[in-house]
């Protein structure tokens, strides 16, 4: 059993990709190891809430205003404009409550954030880069989500290419061709880094 974490010795797991990678994916079935010792990182979001998604479950939903106004007050460990006035971010109290509860930071966000969380604690971070196995598998597993509209799909994609080329900026990276194996990989990896 490993240690229990605190602000001093607790850990972050960065998974990064382009959307429709298998990202969320893999972070869900980490959660679900218990000897991990993981909790998930919830954003924060200056967007609506959509379909069932819920406000400090899924997102820390904010109005554009107040997450302008954390981004003054310093309160982000990250943030990042992922599209025209819709921002996302990591808020430091986040991280501190996860800590403070002796667990670990596992985190699901755009390659910019995971590159920002592995520079301010270069230390206590382990970025993971998930990789599709080609641009039109990830095509089509964005289109068989059948949750976004044709233009949403096509500015995802449109962003890959630039996702993809950020890859060889992380620790390591788990190509996603096969669920299995990239699950086992991934509990291997991040494994590995917590007893270190």
């Amino acid at each position: 059993m490993l240690d229990k974490p605190n602000k001093h010795n607790g850990k972050l797991i960065v998974f990064s990709a382009p959307s429709g990678s298998g990202k969320t994916t893999l972070v869900r079935h980490l959660l679900k190891q218990d000897e991990l010792n993981l909790e998930f990182s919830i954003s924060a979001a200056s967007r609506e809430p959509r379909g069932k998604e819920v406000d400090g479950k899924d997102y820390y939903f904010l109005s554009f205003q107040e997450f302008k106004n954390k981004i003054k007050a310093d309160e982000f460990l990250e943030w990042e404009e992922v599209y025209r006035d819709n921002f996302y971010g990591t808020l430091k109290a986040e991280v501190e409550r996860i800590w403070a509860k002796g667990k670990h930071v596992i985190f699901d966000i755009d390659v910019s954030g995971g590159l920002r969380i592995k520079d301010k604690f270069p230390e206590k971070t382990l970025a993971i880069f998930v990789k599709p196995p080609d641009l039109n598998e990830l095509i089509r597993r964005l289109k068989n989500r059948g949750e976004e509209t044709e233009e949403k799909i096509s500015m995802r994609v449109a962003k890959a290419p630039a996702e993809l080329a950020t890859a060889r900026s992380f620790d390591v990276i788990i190509v996603n061709d096969n669920l299995d194996k990239a699950l086992k990989e991934a509990e291997t990896i991040v494994g590995d880094f917590l007893k270190q």
